[in-house]
């Protein structure tokens, strides 16, 4: 199989060009690839360059806290919650808190993580900013953002 330089070639100019953080991230992995003898339609899956981003649930040091406080992501990427201290916990989007659109329920946890170790994850598709909390320590300001590019 002969790599297609036409495309690894856009690609590599989309890596340097783009100001964009997603953009560039999955021309790099779509370069990669291509370089790695991949075909341009295994590349271009949606879910070729998709990553997920861990998010603790309580601080090391028991602190009633998200960490980090602010997560980035790209459009397709999940977003996975690990109970960490101090627990149980959740995850509660605020509907007055997240894009347009987006099912608040959805994207909510029904039930609360008891045991350290635990995980919640979430494939986040819609753009925008989302704020959410956990439940039972709401009121102790545990709270954070969630950025989707």
């Amino acid at each position: 199989m002969s790599m297609d330089w036409i495309d690894m070639n856009g690609e590599l100019e989309t890596v340097v060009m783009s100001d964009n953080f997603c953009t560039r991230r999955n021309a790099m992995a779509k370069a990669a690839g291509l370089a790695a003898g991949l075909s341009m339609a295994a590349v271009s899956a949606p879910a070729y360059a998709a990553q997920t981003v861990e998010v603790k649930m309580g601080a090391d040091s028991g602190l009633l806290v998200f960490e980090p406080a602010k997560v980035t992501v790209c459009k397709g990427d999940t977003v996975k919650w690990i109970n960490n201290k101090a627990g149980p916990h959740n995850v509660v989007f605020d509907e007055d808190n997240i894009p347009d659109g987006v099912d608040q329920e959805k994207i909510s946890m029904d039930d609360q993580l008891g045991e350290p170790g635990d995980t919640f994850e979430m494939k986040f598709d819609t753009a925008g900013t989302y704020g959410y909390y956990c439940e039972p320590h709401r009121g102790a300001g545990m709270q954070a953002t969630l950025v989707v590019q």
